[in-house]
């Protein structure tokens, strides 16, 4: 059986020097070149590499040009200065597999390798439109925004570079992360998901990082954190815009360190996983209000890939209508009901704010309270009051300023939401994507709040 080889590139006799017996050690050939035009050299002469560490500063260029010209065909860890992350995050975006800093972490140069062979050796990722036991099986819909998702989806799984997903709540957010780490090299590993605004703040530190016996009252045992929980796999931080302040700046260190310390703890615990982050509020718009720290923005948004909303892809309800209702039925040990046109139509119609995640909520309760397996437009109990889709830009009525006229909406969005869930406050404030709080100050400021629970 061939050995792996590696193309090591690097202007430093002792750099060179240490890769080579490094990866040599590991059952990896390589082929040092000193420079870019070396570099080009052999990778025109030789067929097939599995993977390629380079440096960013190189006699004749940087390394960032191998990485350009390579596309996502040759794997690159691109190897930069110590703490110089606008580097790293530069070399990520433009298609790097990883980076690597200086002095080089022999520890983590080996698990990189080791990641980037695991990528080599397993088979070639199917088309993204044909995977039936993969992304088209459970990301559902054939429109082209969901196409574009499969290919990014493939894309990313090929990459180690932190990926940042948006939408809506309810858009597919979490299957997309478990499908890009079920086809990366870290699909052996743990996939791990939190949701950051699900975590009282005092104890949010012992989450993430775990804590040592004794730290604080309560601590019995030591205990691991999410990160060494996570280890060599995929830690899924949900609703990251809800990280208090705080939080944002230890989540930083321990991305850029690759590090965590266990609360009570005296040493640096090494980990080792891939971030994926994802929240449905505007990120960029929080780094402006400073609300949310641009340096740790810039460390999580390397790739940013957006869901789209429900509504924006209606193509594909039919598809998604089959699918839930089969679901809805197996788990209900009951046949597939049938759906009235006049029902039918209305699901169609209806923009739905909280996307397939409504969609499904819906079917269920439809499912539920349909007779002779017939599904009718009563059952779905959607709202009937009209508004405009979220989507449409309304016009603003004469008379009314743009105040009054904002209150407006916010007053009818909040009354649908309370009347589609019966009052249920909680429900309803999931429904609008808003935490339990905000509703009660909107409650509150619309004069809402003497409404019935």
């Amino acid at each position: 059986m061939n050995r792996p080889l590696a193309l090591i590139v690097d202007d430093e006799p002792d750099i060179r020097e240490l890769l080579e017996i490094t990866l040599g050690r590991m059952g990896v050939d390589c082929i040092p070149a000193a420079d870019l035009a070396s570099a080009r050299r052999h990778l025109k002469a030789t067929p097939h590499f599995d993977l390629c560490l380079t440096d960013m500063r190189l006699p004749d260029g940087s390394g960032l040009e191998l990485v350009e010209e390579t596309g996502s065909e040759l794997p690159i860890a691109v190897i930069t200065a110590h703490g110089n992350m606008e580097t790293a995050i530069q070399a990520l975006k433009a298609g790097a597999f990883d980076f690597v800093s200086k002095p080089i972490d022999l520890g983590v140069l080996r698990q990189l390798v080791q990641t980037v062979l695991k990528l080599s050796a397993s088979s070639p990722a199917p088309h993204p439109a044909t995977n039936g036991t993969g992304t088209s099986a459970r990301l559902l819909g054939n429109s082209a925004s969901i196409q574009k998702i499969r290919i990014m989806i493939g894309k990313l799984a090929r990459s180690q570079a932190p990926a940042h997903i948006t939408g809506e709540s309810g858009t597919g957010k979490e299957l997309v992360a478990r499908l890009i780490h079920e086809q990366g090299p870290r699909r052996d590993h743990p996939f791990i998901a939190i949701n950051c605004g699900a975590i009282p703040s005092e104890l949010m530190e012992s989450e993430f990082f775990g804590h040592r016996k004794g730290s604080f009252t309560g601590a019995v045992a030591d205990k691991e954190g999410l990160f060494q929980a996570a280890g060599g796999g995929t830690l899924f931080l949900d609703e990251v815009a809800d990280l208090p302040l705080h939080m944002q700046v230890k989540l930083l260190r321990a991305i850029q360190e690759r590090s965590v310390r266990p609360v009570g703890g005296q040493q640096e615990i090494p980990v080792d996983v891939r971030i994926i982050s994802a929240t449905h509020k505007n990120l960029a718009q929080m780094v402006q209000e400073e609300l949310f720290r641009q340096d740790l923005f810039y460390r999580l948004n390397v790739i940013e890939l957006e869901m789209p909303p429900l509504r924006k892809r209606r193509e594909d309800i039919p598809a998604l209508i089959d699918v839930l209702l089969k679901r809805v039925a197996a788990k209900n040990g009951m046949d597939k009901p049938a759906i009235e046109p006049s029902a039918f139509r209305l699901i169609e119609e209806y923009p739905f704010p909280g996307n397939v995640r409504e969609l499904e909520n819906v079917l269920e309760r439809a499912v539920a309270l349909c007779d002779s397996g017939i599904i009718q437009a009563d059952d779905l109990h959607l709202p009937l009051t009209e508004r405009p889709a979220l989507d449409e830009e309304p016009e603003c009525p004469e008379g009314l300023s743009l105040e009054e006229y904002l209150e407006k909406i916010e007053r009818r969005m909040v009354l649908d939401a309370l009347e589609a869930t019966r009052w249920n406050r909680t429900a309803a404030a999931k429904r609008l994507g808003i935490s339990f709080r905000a509703l009660r100050y909107r409650l509150e400021k619309l004069g809402l709040d003497q409404g019935q629970e």
